[in-house]
C-alpha cells in the first residue's frame, strides 16, 4: 500500500493545519464578536422602536382614529410643549420637570421606606422562626388586602400630601421585599452555617459572612420586583387625590380629552421606571460583585 496521503487526507490535514494555526486568531475574533453583541442588541431594539412608532403614525387617523391613540408626533410636541422653562427661565423649571420631580419623590421615599422595614422584618422573622410562626397569620391577613384600596385610609389619615403617597408605595413595597427575604434567610443552608460556627466564628460574623451574602440574592429579586410598584404606588395616589405629580397630568389630561397628554406622562413614567430599574441593576452588580470575581 501506498504511504502517500490521498487527496481527501491531505485536504483534512490542511484543514486541521489551518485551524491550528488561526487558532490565536479566532480566539481574538471570539471576542470581539462578544463585544460587539450588546451593541448590535441595541441596534436591534432601536429598530424595533422605529419601527413600532412609524406603523403608530402611519395607523393613527387612517385606521384607528386618532381621539383613541393620538399620534406619536403628537406626543412629541405635547413633551416639548411641557418642557418649555417656567417663570424662572430655568430649564427644570418646565411644566413636566416639576411634576415628575414629585413623582420621584413619592417613589424614592416610600421605595427606601418600604424595602428597609420590609428587609428588617424579614431578617427577624427569618431567624427567629418560632416568632415568624407567631406573627405570619397576621401579616399574611393584611397581605391579603388589596394595597390600592387602602388609599381612601390613607387620605384621611395623611391628607392628600405627599406623605399619603409615600405611605401607600411603602406598604406595596415592604410586602414584597418582606417575603423575598424572609424565604432567603430561611434558604441559607443549615449546614454550612453549623460549619463556621464549628470553626469559632461568632453570631455577628455568622450572620456578616454567611447569612447575608447568601440572603442577598433573594433580597435584590424583591427590590427589583418592587420598584416598579413603587411608582405604581405614588402615581396612583396622585390619581386619587393630588394636584401635582405626573398621575395627576395623567388624570387632568384625560379630563380634558387629551389623549396625546395621557400617553406623554405615561411615556414619561416607563423613562423613569426603566431608569431606576438600571440603578438597581448597577446596584446589584457591585453589592453582588463576589459571586462573578471568579468567573472572569
Amino acid at each position: 500500500m501506498s504511504a502517500t496521503p490521498t487527496a481527501s487526507s491531505q485536504q483534512v490535514l490542511e484543514q486541521a493545519d489551518v485551524r491550528v494555526e488561526l487558532g490565536p486568531d479566532a480566539g481574538l475574533e471570539e471576542r470581539i464578536s462578544l463585544r460587539a453583541q450588546p451593541v448590535k442588541l441595541a441596534l436591534v431594539r432601536l429598530a424595533v422602536a422605529i419601527g413600532l412608532l412609524v406603523a403608530w403614525q402611519v395607523v393613527a387617523g387612517r385606521l384607528v382614529d386618532k381621539f383613541w391613540v393620538s399620534q406619536p408626533s403628537e406626543i412629541w410636541e405635547r413633551l416639548v410643549e411641557w418642557t418649555r422653562p417656567g417663570k424662572s427661565g430655568h430649564l427644570l423649571s418646565g411644566y413636566l420637570f416639576h411634576h415628575m420631580w414629585i413623582t420621584i419623590q413619592e417613589t424614592i421615599y416610600g421605595f427606601l421606606v418600604g424595602a428597609s422595614s420590609g428587609m428588617l422584618l424579614g431578617f427577624v422573622l427569618g431567624r427567629y422562626l418560632t416568632l415568624a410562626k407567631v406573627v405570619e397569620p397576621f401579616i399574611l391577613a393584611v397581605y391579603s388586602l388589596p394595597r390600592l384600596a387602602l388609599a381612601p385610609l390613607f387620605i384621611l389619615w395623611f391628607g392628600i400630601g405627599l406623605q399619603m403617597k409615600v405611605v401607600l408605595a411603602a406598604v406595596i413595597v415592604f410586602f414584597m421585599v418582606f417575603w423575598n427575604t424572609y424565604a432567603g434567610v430561611k434558604d441559607v443552608d443549615a449546614d454550612l452555617v453549623d460549619v463556621v460556627r464549628v470553626m469559632g466564628a461568632r453570631p455577628r460574623q455568622v450572620l456578616l459572612k454567611v447569612i447575608l451574602p447568601s440572603a442577598m440574592t433573594w433580597v435584590f429579586v424583591g427590590l427589583k420586583v418592587s420598584i416598579p410598584y413603587a411608582l405604581v404606588g405614588a402615581v396612583v395616589g396622585e390619581i386619587v387625590a393630588s394636584n401635582r405629580g405626573l398621575g395627576y397630568i395623567i388624570q387632568f389630561s384625560a379630563g380634558q380629552f387629551d389623549t396625546a397628554g395621557v400617553f406623554a406622562a405615561l411615556f414619561v413614567l416607563m423613562i423613569l421606571a426603566t431608569l431606576l430599574n438600571e440603578g438597581l441593576d448597577r446596584a446589584e452588580r457591585h453589592v453582588l460583585r463576589w459571586k462573578t470575581a471568579g468567573k472572569a
